[in-house]
């Protein structure tokens, strides 16, 4: 059997990330992935020696270290930033030279990443740029949902100015194209209005008449499964019911409060679009409880069992 390489970065090492990392190579030992690790070597060592689990080193797993300032525990820094991001790029760059199939990522501080000094708003955007890839979409897997955004990082009231047709045609292609690799039959796609009730005919925005109804127009002349704009709020109802294989949400929140209601603290972070498997958690850092040994490994389990499956399908 092909045993597929999955490289895991340990996300910011002031968070969760290296404990939720040391857990879950703990319940991977048994796993048919080739594991590698990328990050400070000695912030999962000190994890490990506080908590009272495996060293990194008897876990049987590759240790790529990304050697770093000192990072302060469970607070936001420069330093925090940079560990994560190195980790990040180093990963890239094996999975572009096929050294790795597949990366999973745990949850990097996007103020920490700023403070640092880079660019992007999170994950989705470095990795777009690492790659090289021109169209990347955001889908979130879990509860019995798939759930992409046209929009992602960016403050509410600037989304409808930011939702149009090249968008909406761009990322429902993008999902169509993707969605038989996660067993879908179909490629059954609903998409959802910004406004409430879809705007209700016009009456609580014009986003869904002039922008989303006339993609949808196009794509479906393409030949493709797709319905919309419907109102979300019970779109997801019917998604999860099974009349459709995808929805793909305006914002945010939209697409993300049905997937963590109905996953539970399981669901995966998927990156479509690059030319390599990526998938990460559905939590942040979680400063807050990064010293009390607490943090639930489900959903960075979740994300390795995924990458693990699509990265043996073409």
């Amino acid at each position: 059997m092909v045993r597929p390489r999955l490289a895991l970065t340990l996300g910011d090492p002031a968070g969760i990330g290296p404990e939720i990392a040391l857990k879950a190579l703990v319940s991977a030992r048994r796993s048919d992935a080739a594991l590698s690790v990328f990050g400070p070597v000695s912030a999962l060592r000190e994890r490990a020696r506080r908590l009272g689990l495996p060293a990194p080193e008897s876990l049987g797993v590759r240790l790529v270290d990304v050697p770093g300032d000192a990072v302060p525990l469970g607070v936001v820094s420069a330093a925090g930033g940079r560990a994560a991001a190195e980790a990040v790029l180093a990963a890239v760059r094996e999975a572009r030279e096929g050294v790795v199939d597949a990366l999973v990522t745990a949850p990097l501080n996007k103020e920490a990443l700023a403070a640092a000094g880079y660019p992007w708003p999170g994950h989705t955007e470095m990795l777009a740029e690492a790659a090289g890839a021109q169209s990347v979409a955001m889908m979130f897997v879990g509860g019995g949902l798939r759930v992409a955004l046209l929009t992602i990082h960016q403050p509410l009231r600037t989304v409808p100015d930011a939702l149009t047709g090249e968008v909406v045609r761009r990322i429902v292609r993008l999902v169509a194209r993707e969605l038989p690799r996660f067993g879908a039959s179909r490629s059954r796609i609903a998409v959802c209005g910004v406004n409430p009730h879809a705007g209700e005919g016009g009456l609580f925005g014009r986003e869904e008449r002039e922008v989303i109804a006339p993609a949808v127009f196009a794509l479906r002349a393409e030949g493709l499964e797709v319905e919309g704009p419907l109102p979300a709020d019970t779109v997801f109802v019917r998604a999860a019911r099974g009349e459709f294989d995808a929805v793909v949400a305006a914002y945010h929140d939209q697409g993300l409060i049905p997937v963590k209601l109905a996953a539970s603290g399981h669901a995966v972070n998927v990156t479509l679009g690059l030319p390599f498997v990526r998938t990460s958690v559905d939590h942040g850092t979680a400063f807050d409880i990064v010293e009390k040994g607490v943090a639930d490994e489900g959903s960075l389990l979740a994300a390795m069992d995924l990458a693990a499956m699509l990265a043996l399908r073409p």
